[in-house]
């Protein structure tokens, strides 16, 4: 898939949503996890990943930043427990704002944020297969 650049010649947010054996799957009911996956490729670039190790935390969404906030000091932010539209809906709402190093979370996104735990951190991010 090509990277999209914006007119200005940085590249945006993206957002990686883990679909593997916990996050996407029937182990969390009461998601459409077809439409929160099509709901915020509405607003940037999304890759699906495999397991990212952190299941307790299902389902997963990290926000890479884009270059501009790369350039700001901005690094990937990981969103646990996202389970609802509404929160999908934040999550997407934030990425318009412009994401990690750009938009400041908002209290409810804080609550969703996660510090990835050291044992996960030396994993990579693995594509679904």
């Amino acid at each position: 898939m090509p990277v999209e650049v914006s007119r200005g010649g940085s590249v945006p947010c993206r957002v990686v949503v883990c679909r593997d054996c916990c996050c996407g799957s029937s182990k969390v009911t009461g998601v459409d996890h077809r439409e929160q996956t099509a709901r915020l490729a509405k607003d940037a670039p999304v890759r699906i990943t495999g397991c990212l190790d952190v299941c307790d935390q299902a389902n997963v969404i990290v926000v890479q930043p884009s270059s501009e906030g790369r350039a700001a000091g901005g690094r990937p932010v990981w969103f646990g427990l996202v389970n609802d539209p509404a929160a999908t809906e934040d999550v997407a709402a934030w990425v318009r704002a412009g994401g990690p190093g750009v938009a400041a979370l908002t209290d409810i996104l804080d609550l969703y944020a996660f510090t990835l735990p050291r044992r996960a951190r030396s994993a990579p991010l693995r594509d679904a297969g």
